[in-house]
């Protein structure tokens, strides 16, 4: 498959069958996804596999409780945070991508587009292999509850949760705009 082929193919997936990902798997995207450019080779990234059952159900807990406050999981009846949590816990793996912070300004805008260079470079490393996945960016990840409970330490932040897993249907794709219409040429 070509990278252009590659790119537009690739489909956020939120619904995942019960195939486990392999931790040689994911270790070996992760170590072609580390050539993401990065400035001054700073490599600024580390990260948090969540894998296995115990380690979800508390994941699962800490992303429910960590949105406990907001008005629109207050008001969910207890019966629907169920749900949420039993469908947290039956995604094959998480990835939790934690970003060092810099407290240069300029340095921490480059190193935060490095992270998510590499996550595109994951996402599409592991669509090659037909492993889809979600990258949350919801606002658990910067929880102070959430970021104890998976260990993330006063100088990093998290830069999203990728959701992954093999799937049965591939969703359509949307279009895009094409970039001339959002082009300048100076």
């Amino acid at each position: 498959m070509s990278i252009a082929n590659t790119i537009r193919s690739r489909r956020s997936i939120r619904q995942f069958n019960d195939r486990a990902v392999s931790m040689e798997l994911i270790i070996q995207l992760l170590n072609d996804a580390v050539w993401a450019p990065n400035h001054g080779m700073r490599e600024p990234w580390r990260f948090i596999v969540v894998e296995r059952e115990g380690a979800k159900e508390k994941v699962s807990r800490l992303i429910l409780d960590s949105m406990s406050h907001m008005k629109r999981i207050k008001l969910l009846p207890e019966k629907v945070k169920q749900l949420m949590r039993t469908r947290l816990n039956q995604v094959p793996a998480h990835l939790i991508v934690v970003m060092k912070v810099d407290k240069d300004r300029h340095k921490q805008e480059e190193d935060y587009a490095a992270v998510s260079c590499l996550i595109q470079n994951f996402q599409l490393l592991a669509w090659e292999k037909e492993l889809g996945m979600i990258w949350s960016t919801m606002e658990f990840i910067r929880s102070p509850l959430f970021h104890e409970g998976v260990g993330i330490q006063p100088n990093e932040q998290v830069v999203g949760m990728l959701h992954m897993g093999y799937f049965d249907k591939m969703p359509k794709g949307k279009p895009r705009t094409p970039a001339e219409k959002k082009l300048t040429v100076l």
